[in-house]
């Protein structure tokens, strides 16, 4: 019989809780033997391989870097500007005559000495001028010679009282100006033979001439004033000018620097200058300043300054540009290092120096000008000469941490055309 429940009047059955199915079960020691015999694979593996697992971590060595001590040597600054080349004398060439032009004996362009010919002008109508002159001079010599005689006579006849002194004095008068005559009769000769040399034109300096302005069979108009004709112009080469402006504030420096005897004064004649041309790098042209400006430029604040050079191949044309360089200071001891072992963070300028337990220790400089002689760049504070600082490996450099130093050394720079 089957129990019912007296309020539903349902049998009663016994209920048992589900199982997991036997395959589930298996499924998992089955993966689990799976990794086990993977695991034990891979050792077996490592160790018929002869290898052995690796550590979790090893330290690193710290990074290497080059470092050297600074360049220190004595040096002198210089100073460098950019001017212009000009002759020491220009002429403007004019003739002195006037009259037609009819013969030019030189190349335009070419070099000539003083005292070559170079225009010829029709000479005939200052040579008639010659004779002419020549011809009241032996008049007025005639003049004198008769004067002179009645005089002698006028005079005997004066000491025996057989002529009057009115007469003697008329005769005397008339010496005089007899010789008067005379003597301008011979500055007109003196002149028409001059007017006859100006008809050659010759260089009055030496150097190197320009075209001619004026050709053959053209009338020119010459004088020593008025409205001249222009022939030619020459210039002269050897030796040379080179002038440049200097800022009123490098001009001030010259004089404190020269007040505190720190270097000559600039107007010196003696101070020594370097310049080359704008297509050379080396310091060809040895030159000596000569001549400063005794005023500044008040539109520009500048001062005008001259350096000569000596130019005995005529290379150097007037007109043209070139550098120059003055010194700016005297000999002194400076550190040089090179560019690239500065650290620029903001508006300071750092270098990385290494310790002598190998940390990084930083040092802030402050920067002079360019040594262009040995393309490195003057420190004017913040290191010693005995620092060492790293020239190479600057990425691999931090400030406090260790790094190790390989030495080097600071080459100069030289910098490629």
């Amino acid at each position: 019989m089957s129990d019912q429940n007296p309020a539903t009047g349902a049998a009663s059955q016994n209920v048992t809780p589900p199982r997991p199915p036997r395959s589930r079960i298996g499924w998992f020691l089955g993966v689990g033997l799976l990794m086990l015999l993977v695991i034990g694979g891979v050792v077996y593996w490592q160790q018929q391989a002869g290898t052995e697992p690796a550590p979790a971590a090893q330290m690193m060595p710290p990074p290497e870097v080059t470092v050297a001590t600074p360049v220190y040597q004595e040096i002198t600054e210089w100073d460098e500007y950019t001017g212009q080349f000009s002759a020491v004398d220009k002429v403007d060439l004019r003739a002195r005559v006037s009259g037609y032009i009819d013969s030019i004996h030189f190349q335009d362009g070419q070099l000539v000495n003083a005292g070559d010919l170079l225009f010829g002008i029709d000479r005939r109508p200052y040579e008639i001028d010659l004779e002419a002159a020549k011809a009241r001079y032996d008049e007025a010599a005639a003049r004198l010679d008769v004067a002179t005689r009645q005089l002698e006579r006028t005079s005997k006849l004066r000491k025996s009282d057989f002529a009057a002194a009115t007469e003697f004095d008329e005769r005397t008068s008339e010496a005089a100006g007899a010789k008067a005559a005379l003597a301008g009769a011979q500055a007109a000769v003196e002149a028409a033979e001059l007017n006859l040399e100006y008809t050659q034109v010759k260089a009055p300096i030496s150097g190197r001439i320009s075209k001619h302005e004026v050709g053959e069979g053209n009338l020119i108009t010459g004088g020593n004033s008025g409205n001249t004709t222009l022939l030619t112009t020459i210039v002269s080469l050897d030796p040379i000018y080179l002038e440049f402006d200097m800022s009123e504030a490098q001009f001030l420096a010259y004089q404190r620097a020269y007040e505190a005897g720190k270097m000559q004064s600039t107007r010196a004649l003696s101070v020594p200058v370097a310049g080359h041309l704008f297509d050379e790098r080396d310091w060809t042209l040895k030159g000596n300043m000569n001549f400063v400006d005794n005023q500044v430029d008040r539109s520009a604040g500048t001062v005008r300054a001259r350096v000569v050079f000596a130019n005995p191949d005529a290379f150097i044309t007037p007109g043209q540009f070139g550098r120059i360089r003055i010194p700016g200071s005297e000999p002194y001891k400076a550190i040089l290092i090179p560019d690239s072992a500065i650290v620029t963070d903001q508006s300071r300028k750092i270098v990385l120096t290494v310790a002598q337990d190998g940390k990084v220790v930083p040092k802030m400089i402050r920067p002079g000008p360019m040594y262009d002689e040995l393309g490195l760049r003057i420190v004017r504070e913040g290191l010693e000469p005995t620092d060492r600082i790293i020239i190479n490996g600057l990425l691999r450099a931090r400030p406090g941490a260790l790094v190790t130093p390989v030495d080097g050394k600071i080459e100069p720079v030289v910098a490629s055309n």
